[in-house]
């Protein structure tokens, strides 16, 4: 039997908390929608598949849309791992847009544990208004731990504001993914005496999967040409409408049910590293350089916590990488330090200084945004 999908818009965090409450119990399935956000091309099902309890509309950073389509027994999985992981159940900031996986992850949790989340006003993030709501977040004996879900660049701007850094320094752990964690954004955070936990995950996974390196409870994980496949409880049922997407990316090996994540990725005994899109790559004098481990290393220059790098055209050479920063920075000193560790063919050959860097409201940089800015730039030096 069919189940009903509600379309619910996401400027009210207290009313996608109900709506989803209601999914995983067995209610209608919930779509949370952002308002103003781009239409995607063929308008969602009126129903979905019993075991749906959630879907989310994503196009990443750089893809094509599609919506995941996710079972209440895949998010409380994911849930529960999370909390093992943690330490146990708690109360939540919640912080990040309820159209995203991250913060539909932070209700979802909220829900399992018993506890209320203190809201973050939607918009753009602001400091005060978290250590606002952190000083509201109420624990329990039954959860009595606390938790917030942030993206580096919050995390960031909490660090800016001493009352903000203070209330941070209370949780017990502050999970940071949607992007790597810039390696002095991590130094911050050890200064400060903030617990943070980097996070790898998508909306495929049910959100976050990999803390620190580290797959959860029963995650598995495997290389297959480079390409980091995912198993476990938390995978998504599929993407809506779309057998032929679906079949490509979830597939069947060995028994068992992965998800083909699209990111390069190395394994060490049971800790993964991260290294960036599998397409995200140039070809620079006949060399292949991953643009997510240029981005990784130019990152851990001062001030350079927010850059992202992209690529540009550069003839006869195939393609470039170039830094886009709202942050000035001497071409030189970005060569000599990526060089060093990536060597000649890594070392990018401009830096573009913008007022703002793109951003989605995820959080994530806008890579298409960002790619526009230097489609016309000519090379320096």
């Amino acid at each position: 039997m069919p189940r009903p999908l509600v379309r619910i818009g996401t400027s009210d965090p207290t009313a996608v908390l109900h709506g989803l409450e209601a999914a995983l119990a067995g209610g209608p399935a919930l779509l949370p929608v952002a308002e103003g956000a781009p239409a995607l091309p063929t308008p969602a099902p009126a129903d979905v598949e019993r075991r749906v309890a959630l879907v989310v509309e994503t196009s990443g950073s750089t893809g094509t849309g599609k919506r995941v389509a996710l079972s209440s027994e895949a998010l409380l999985a994911g849930a529960a791992a999370a909390d093992a992981a943690l330490g146990g159940p708690g109360g939540w900031v919640l912080a990040l847009p309820t159209h995203y996986i991250a913060g539909l992850n932070v209700l979802t949790r909220s829900i399992a544990a018993g506890t209320t989340p203190s809201v973050v006003p939607p918009g753009h993030f602001d400091a005060e208004a978290f250590a606002d709501a952190a000083d509201r977040l109420v624990t329990g004996p039954a959860a009595p731990r606390r938790y917030t879900s942030l993206v580096p660049v919050q995390l960031a701007r909490v660090f800016d504001d001493p009352r903000a850094t203070a209330a941070l320094a209370r949780f017990d752990a502050v999970l940071v993914g949607g992007q790597a964690t810039p390696l002095p954004l991590r130094e911050r955070a050890t200064t400060a005496g903030v617990r943070i936990v980097t996070t790898y995950g998508a909306s495929e996974t049910s959100g976050g999967c990999v803390y620190d390196g580290r797959p959860l409870g029963t995650v598995q994980t495997r290389l297959v040409d480079g390409e980091l496949w995912l198993h476990g409880p938390m995978l998504a049922e599929g993407y809506l409408d779309d057998p032929s997407r679906t079949a490509a990316t979830f597939v069947e090996d060995a028994g068992l049910r992965w998800y083909r994540t699209g990111d390069a990725a190395t394994l060490d005994g049971d800790r993964v590293q991260v290294l960036g899109r599998l397409d995200d790559v140039v070809i620079s004098g006949g060399e292949k350089v991953p643009l997510g481990l240029v981005e990784r290393h130019v990152r851990e220059l001062p001030g350079q916590d927010a850059a992202v790098v992209t690529r540009r055209d550069a003839g006869e050479w195939g393609e470039v990488p170039v830094v886009v920063t709202a942050v000035p920075i001497d071409l030189a000193v970005v060569r000599d330090h990526v060089g060093a560790v990536l060597g000649r063919a890594a070392r990018p050959a401009d830096v573009v200084v913008v007022d703002r860097v793109p951003m989605l409201p995820s959080g994530k940089p806008d890579r298409r945004a960002v790619l526009g800015l230097v489609a016309d730039r000519r090379p320096r030096g």
